[in-house]
């Protein structure tokens, strides 16, 4: 009637692949690019802000939920909310748990291709080619120049790395929970914060690189990731707020639909507070005291503030920094390491989306392990494929990630915290959430999950939407100014974009292809209920 049973080993297995899942890349290159960005002082403000209102009050609702429908015998977001909501539509809701993981899945898998071919050509010293810069050689790297250039296999290619980060992807997914996952994040994660330790060492010091330039040391590197500014001006920006507020999605995985999958695995014994908290401490260390300490200082130190100002997640990580790693004694060793963090960071990251995927077909369709491995290893080959052919400019990567990776995101984790605070209510979602625990949530939390953090995900989500999709200035009255962004002008526009638009056609096709399986999964839960013997 339903998959084998699995369970975690061990409690410090699932808060080490729950915190696998949250730390990756955004750690070490997308969050001390914003916080550089946006003023380090007046962005930790709203980041810190942003993780107690919505962070760790998500994560929690996820935590509870998770467990709970577990406990049903369901272990993905469809089965889950199915279970909770008790009517026709609830399984439907979560449609969003199965697509936002597996599509993500689709891109970022081709991401982790390069952080792997990124260390074994700095290992070989062929980080770049005679006569190419690194952004060059970025460029026919990842494709970015063209589409279908990507497709070599050599090397200098993307594609043979992503054969092989696929292959192991879908070995570790297809051993399961504790001999794949698990196993995975117990090396990973230790492996993950000695490595960043190691390069965090050799960046504080360095002291002053080049002589010559004087004002670019450590100490005035750190100063420019973390120095203030105007807090007060800065607090009024609410582009900080959005970045912020994204940041914490990206940075804990929540309403990615992975932790309430991974919870599902728990049993009522399992202390899902404390798990949740040192979860979400481990990511919060390496985001904040390894990620913020080694990336924006280390480029200010050899490049200064010119060659990091408006540098993007991707510019920052594979043209700034290899040129950063060129220009410091043992730099080749150093570089090599680096991405061999990243590596790391991203695979645990990206077994954690499968994972969602493989339970709902387990227990929705009643098929086993093998058959839903390769169902899935099918369809994300697919995405994957898509994504890695249309490579110029990145624009298949860049269109999936705006509005699978960002905009669903939101809407998924608003669904879970009304659904706890709402639907199954904040007292007796409150009484799931402390089963087995020995630790208690502070209890001014529960205002905070039942009134501010949906007023606040809405807010932000409304700015989002304002500033993303209709490209508001943030001014009034007569300097306010509406122009459509480019992932709108891409799909109406004058001048519309062909990859643009057939991505979007296939976030659509990936919707009406979950859907359809969500209603034969109704359908098979009416004909074979969850039975007391699926409890955990």
């Amino acid at each position: 009637m339903s998959a084998p049973k699995e369970v975690w080993s061990s409690r410090l297995g699932v808060i080490l692949a729950v915190a696998g899942s949250a730390v990756g890349l955004g750690n070490f290159l997308r969050f001390p690019g914003l916080a550089a960005q946006y003023g380090g002082g007046a962005f930790m403000i709203a980041y810190f802000i942003s993780l107690l209102i919505i962070g760790i009050p998500i994560g929690w609702a996820e935590w509870a939920l998770g467990r709970h429908g577990g406990s049903l015998g369901f272990r993905s977001s469809p089965g889950i909310f199915h279970a909770l909501i008790k009517k026709p539509y609830g399984k439907y809701l979560g449609v969003i748990g199965f697509i936002i993981p597996v599509m993500i899945y689709m891109y970022y898998v081709y991401i982790e291709a390069w952080c792997l071919g990124y260390a074994l050509n700095a290992a070989t010293g062929q980080l770049s080619v005679p006569g190419m810069n690194y952004g060059e050689f970025f460029g026919r790297y990842t494709g970015a120049g063209s589409d279908g250039v990507a497709l070599h296999f050599g090397l200098h290619d993307v594609g043979l790395f992503v054969l092989i980060v696929y292959a192991i992807n879908f070995w570790f997914i297809y051993r399961g929970i504790s001999k794949g996952i698990e196993l995975v994040c117990k090396y990973a994660m230790p492996a993950l914060i000695v490595i960043a330790l190691i390069v965090l060492a050799r960046v504080l010091t360095l002291g002053t690189p080049d002589p010559l330039k004087p004002d670019q040391n450590v100490l005035t590197g750190l100063g420019f990731m973390w120095n203030p500014g105007d807090i007060s001006e800065g607090l009024k920006n609410p582009q900080l707020w959005l970045a912020a507020a994204g940041q914490i999605f990206f940075s804990l995985s929540v309403g990615f639909g992975v932790i309430i999958t991974y919870s599902s695995y728990l049993t009522k014994k399992d202390d899902v507070v404390l798990s949740g908290l040192t979860a979400s401490s481990a990511n919060e260390f390496c985001e904040v005291g390894l990620g913020g300490l080694i990336t924006v200082p280390a480029a200010f130190m050899f490049l200064g503030a010119a060659g990091i100002v408006g540098q993007g997640t991707f510019g920052l990580g594979f043209n700034v920094l290899p040129e950063v790693f060129a220009r410091m004694p043992a730099g080749q060793v150093f570089a090599t390491i680096f991405f061999i963090l990243l590596f790391l960071a991203a695979v645990t990251s990206s077994l954690s989306m499968l994972q969602p995927g493989i339970a709902f077909l387990e227990e929705g369709l009643g098929i086993k392990r093998k058959a839903s491995v390769a169902l899935l290893g099918l369809v994300t080959a697919i995405g994957t494929g898509f994504v890695w052919y249309f490579s110029k400019d990145l624009k298949a990567l860049d269109t999936l990630d705006f509005w699978v990776g960002t905009l669903l995101i939101f809407i998924q984790a608003t669904i879970l915290i009304i659904i706890f605070g709402w639907t199954v209510g904040i007292e007796k979602g409150w009484a799931i959430l402390h089963e087995g625990s020995a630790l208690r949530a502070p209890a001014f939390f529960k205002p905070i999950i039942k009134y501010v953090t949906p007023a606040f995900l809405l807010t932000i989500f409304v700015l989002f939407i304002l500033k993303n999709v209709f490209g508001w200035n943030f001014s009034l009255g007569d300097a306010a100014r509406f122009e459509p962004t480019s992932y709108v002008r891409d799909l109406v526009g004058p001048n519309p974009d062909k990859v643009a638009r057939l991505s979007v056609l296939f976030i659509a096709l990936m919707t009406l292809f979950t859907g359809i399986l969500v209603h034969l999964a109704g359908k098979h839960w009416a004909t074979h209920p969850r039975a007391e013997s699926d409890k955990n």
